[in-house]
C-alpha cells in the first residue's frame, strides 16, 4: 500500500477496545492455574494485561523452559476460546465508529498482543473484519507492548508514518506503546481509570467509543 500525504490511519487494540474480553481472559488464567497447580492473582492479571503470554508466564509459573512457556500459553488460549465461544460481542459504539472512519477515508488496523488464532476466532464472531485494512498480532513483533513494535508494524502495513496514525487503547501498556511509536493515542476506560491513562500520556480519554466521532480523530491529527 503506497503512502499518501492525505492518508490517515486509526490503529485499534482488540481486547478491551473492540470487545470486552478482560473477564474471559482473567477466568482463563485462573482455569490454567487450577489445572496446573499454580497460583494466579488479580494483581498479576491486571498488572500484565496487554502483554504477551511469553512475558506473563514466567511471572506466573516461575523459571520454565521455552517449550513449557509455549505449552502453557497454548493451553491458556484454548481455555479462553472455550469460554469465549458464545460470549463475544462488540463494545458499544464500535461498529458505528469504524463505519464512520471508513466513510471519512481513514485506513484501519488492529494491533493486538493476542495470538493470530485468537484474532481470527474473534473476527469470525463479531463480523467487522471487512472494515480493517491490516492486522498485527503478537507473533509478528519481537517485543510486545509497551514497546512500540506492534503499532509501528501496523502503521507500516498501512503505508503510513507515525504522525498520520492514531492508536485506540484501553491498557496502560498499550497507551505507552502508541506514544513510544510517536503516535497520538485515544484511551478508553474499559479496564483502567482515567488517572492511570492520563499518567501514561494519552492524548484523549473517553469512557466509551460511543463518545467518539471521526472529527475527534481529524482534530487530533490537525486535519479537520
Amino acid at each position: 500500500m503506497n503512502e499518501s500525504s492525505a492518508a490517515r490511519g486509526v490503529l485499534f487494540d482488540m481486547d478491551g477496545v473492540l470487545i470486552d474480553t478482560g473477564e474471559l481472559h482473567r477466568l482463563s488464567w485462573y482455569d490454567l492455574a487450577e489445572a496446573e497447580g499454580l497460583q494466579m492473582t488479580d494483581e498479576l492479571f491486571y498488572g500484565t494485561f496487554g502483554m504477551q503470554n511469553y512475558e506473563i508466564i514466567p511471572l506466573f509459573a516461575g523459571d520454565v523452559s521455552e517449550e513449557e512457556i509455549q505449552r502453557l500459553s497454548d493451553r491458556k488460549e484454548e481455555m479462553y476460546r472455550e469460554r469465549a465461544d458464545t460470549g463475544l460481542s462488540l463494545l458499544p459504539g464500535v461498529e458505528r465508529l469504524v463505519k464512520e472512519l471508513k466513510e471519512k477515508g481513514f485506513l484501519l488496523a488492529i494491533g493486538t498482543s493476542t495470538p493470530r488464532i485468537n484474532l481470527e476466532f474473534v473476527l469470525d464472531r463479531i463480523r467487522v473484519k471487512q472494515y480493517f485494512d491490516a492486522f498485527v498480532t503478537g507473533e509478528e513483533v519481537e517485543k510486545s507492548k509497551p514497546a512500540p513494535d506492534t503499532f509501528l508494524k501496523a502503521g507500516e502495513k498501512l503505508g503510513l508514518p507515525p504522525e498520520r496514525c492514531i492508536v485506540v487503547e484501553d491498557a496502560v501498556q498499550g497507551v505507552q506503546s502508541g506514544k513510544a511509536a510517536g503516535m497520538r493515542v485515544v484511551a478508553v476506560t474499559t479496564t483502567r481509570d482515567r488517572k492511570e491513562l492520563a499518567d501514561a500520556m494519552a492524548d484523549l480519554i473517553v469512557d466509551s467509543l460511543e463518545e467518539l466521532e471521526a472529527d475527534h480523530f481529524l482534530r487530533l491529527l490537525g486535519t479537520d
